[in-house]
């Protein structure tokens, strides 16, 4: 782009907003990107661009609600300078559910997309790859995660850069008559799908890399998420307190060091800093509502990359015709 990409900051979602979300902007701004904070700051920007929105969402409200009767809060205004060609994406670290009512209601969705997905990048052991969905479809059908497959592995291919992806159906077993009455209709879908389909992962391989894109209904990919970030932290808090334990762990702790902060790193969810709501027609990035300052600049960087490949556009071309129409209301139960 001749020009910096544009990225609409939510300056009043998260935890520590929006002292963390200034300066994680901050960290992020560079000739390439320009971080535009919205909402009412109440403290220096920074010289950074500045949209003033006077209402905010909080965590505790009902999304859909919230997003129609608060039209100036600064989740809504922040992606409504997508729509009016201001800024090129959104991010926010605020209400993930507003997140989505706001992504439906002001940026709508591509044409022939049924439901848009949570696309979370996932650090494994190996290589990291893409979750999805993991939080925005509680209830899904089959023919919406074979939609779901395929934007993951545009996403897998745009984002992460893989050939050809590798694509995987999460269950409770790799043998193809394994999990519920979804997972095995979609199974079927995603086997005459035309992607790199490479049959159902269980999930005590979600730290292992069981394939480039992994496919769920967003209950079940929302849990296996959160279930993944407890471990690897629970799991260092051991190693911490067995490190303190005598004088001798402690030396063998000091000597791992190195080694343990070079895993820590590379199972750190904050590399990414956030998730995109793919779908809609415009790029959307959710960040963790506890996002400090690197991962809201993480979040911004990524927001940015996805402009850059143009993610959004993308997903619009190669979704296959017949899975948009899959999609289409039926009498079918698939």
């Amino acid at each position: 782009m001749s020009r910096p990409i544009r990225i609409a900051v939510d300056a009043m979602g998260g935890d520590d907003a929006p002292g963390a979300i200034i300066a994680g902007a901050l960290q992020a701004a560079n000739d390439e990107i320009e971080p535009i904070l919205v909402g009412r700051l109440g403290i220096d920007p920074k010289g950074l661009a500045h949209v003033v929105a006077d209402q905010v969402i909080d965590m505790h409200e009902k999304p859909s609600k919230a997003v129609r009767a608060k039209s100036r809060s600064s989740l809504v205004v922040a992606h409504k300078l997508v729509v009016e060609g201001k800024a090129d994406a959104v991010v926010s670290a605020g209400n993930t559910g507003a997140m989505l009512a706001a992504g439906l209601v002001v940026l709508r969705r591509l044409p022939g997309i049924k439901r848009p997905a949570i696309a979370v990048v996932v650090p494994s052991r190996h290589e990291p790859y893409v979750l999805i969905d993991s939080g925005a479809n509680a209830d899904a059908r089959p023919r919406y995660l074979l939609q779901f497959a395929h934007m993951g592995a545009v996403f897998a291919e745009e984002i992460l850069e893989l050939k050809n992806p590798s694509v995987r159906l999460l269950s409770i077993g790799e043998e193809s008559e394994k999990g519920n009455a979804l997972v095995i209709a979609s199974q079927k879908l995603l086997a005459a799908s035309g992607l790199n389909f490479a049959g159902n992962a269980e999930s005590r391989l979600l730290l292992e890399h069981p394939a480039d894109v992994i496919v769920c209904d967003g209950f079940t990919g929302n849990v296996a998420l959160k279930t993944i970030e407890g471990t690897a932290s629970s799991m260092f808090m051991a190693l911490r307190d067995a490190a303190e334990q005598s004088p001798l762990t402690k030396l063998g702790a000091l000597l791992l060091r190195p080694a343990l902060r070079s895993v820590r790193t590379q199972l750190d969810p904050d590399t990414y800093g956030g998730a995109y709501l793919l779908g809609l027609r415009g790029l959307s990035v959710i960040a963790h509502g506890n996002s400090g300052p690197s991962a809201i600049a993480n979040a911004i960087r990524l927001a940015a990359r996805g402009v850059e490949h143009h993610v959004v556009q993308r997903i619009g071309e190669r979704m296959p015709s017949r899975v948009v129409a899959s999609a289409r209301p039926s009498n079918s139960t698939e």
